[in-house]
């Protein structure tokens, strides 16, 4: 007679894959997001993401309203990257109208994007190490304490710390305060101490090394080809950064680095952010020595009414390229808008990133593409 162990071994284990809906979501868990997912067992088979549970319709809405009137429209598509949604806009304006902006408003547009690209890539990090379980709050709680001086200074400029809609058509809404400059200085030879004892508490940390190397990897050509932009297509070791590509406002003034992977794993995409925020302080400086006197914003109708025609204005946000397509029919607002949103291009390679792995390898892989519904929704 077999024994049981022997009958055991001989049993095929057969499994039948099922549908598992993970969303959609609280907005503070990544957004309004649902993923399907056809699992045999833990492992994914397939996995369609779903998109448009916000109905915002920012798009339409700003046919409805004045050049000006549509910026705050543009805080709410990457709300933890608002100053470069509105300098994405108002770029897309000013080529439209032809609008030449004060040397001292670029500067200062500089300034408020690359603060906005250390603020984002903490809070990207942090919740990211959350979603990996990764000494639960700590490291969150450490890139909040930094975020927040960051957010003080946004304050002091635009009175806002979420949603700023500072930048102009034509420069900014007003000239930074006298007590801004020093803030600023102070918070850039902080800086890098404190990004050096974030690596110290994570270099080794081992949840943070078995969920992310080699897990989600994005490869070079798919990447391409899926058209991802900004530290997803970057992790995967493709230099391209439109501040380097195609030079914008006066980016083409400052000596910095574009950091790359070499994977295009989870690791990689947490890595390059750690770096970009090393380059962003070196923007930092060389913007504080260079800083110019004179306006900071052109001056313009309150009305404006470009002559009809269409331009297409972008930038590099921290999450990607976000670019606004804009027509003009020679009224006060805008005849058609269009947004290429970084996020929602990047989400269309979830799936390939993701088969093969574990249910839980699906959170990690989706927190390390750094998302905002409010530019993804449809």
């Amino acid at each position: 007679m077999e024994s049981m162990s022997s009958l055991s071994t001989d049993m095929e284990l057969k499994t039948e894959p099922f549908v598992l809906n993970m969303g959609p979501q609280h907005p503070s868990t990544h957004g309004v997001f649902r993923m399907r997912v056809l699992l045999d067992g833990e492992v994914v088979v397939d996995l369609e993401p779903i998109f448009g549970y916000l109905h915002r319709g920012i798009e339409k809405l700003a046919e409805t309203r004045t050049y000006t009137q549509v910026i705050p429209l543009t805080d709410r598509l990457l709300y933890l990257s608002s100053m470069a949604c509105n300098h994405a806009y108002v770029r897309s304006v000013e080529k439209l109208a032809g609008i030449h902006v004060p040397e001292r408003g670029e500067y200062i547009r500089v300034i408020m994007d690359e603060l906005m690209r250390i603020s984002s890539h903490l809070m990207a990090v942090g919740f990211f190490l959350n979603d990996l379980g990764c000494s639960v709050y700590t490291p969150l709680l450490y890139m909040y304490r930094e975020r927040e001086k960051i957010l003080d200074m946004f304050e002091m400029v635009c009175g806002q710390r979420l949603t700023y809609n500072y930048m102009r058509v034509g420069g900014v809404s007003g000239d930074v305060p006298e007590e801004f400059m020093p803030v600023l200085k102070r918070f850039v030879a902080e800086m890098p101490h404190f990004i050096a004892e974030y690596e110290q508490l994570l270099a080794e940390n081992e949840i943070l090394l078995a969920r992310t190397k080699g897990v989600g990897v994005l490869p070079r050509e798919l990447a391409i080809n899926a058209s991802a932009s900004g530290p997803v297509l970057r992790a995967s070791g493709v230099k391209w950064d439109i501040r380097k590509a195609d030079p914008y406002s006066v980016y083409d003034r400052f000596d910095f680095e574009v950091p790359i992977g070499q994977v295009g794993d989870n690791y990689d995409r947490y890595r390059v952010r750690i770096m970009e925020m090393h380059q962003s302080l070196r923007i930092l400086e060389q913007a504080m020595r260079q800083f110019p006197a004179g306006e900071a914003c052109a001056k313009l109708p309150q009305l404006l009414r470009p002559a009809v025609g269409e331009a297409y204005g972008r930038v590099e946000t921290p999450q990607g390229e976000m670019g606004f397509y804009v027509v003009s029919d020679n009224s006060i607002a805008p005849y058609r808008m269009h947004i290429r949103p970084p996020a929602l291009l990047n989400l269309t390679a979830l799936k390939d990133m993701v088969v093969g792995w574990k249910v839980a390898d699906v959170i990690a892989t989706f927190g390390s593409i750094d998302i905002a519904m409010g530019e993804v929704d449809r």
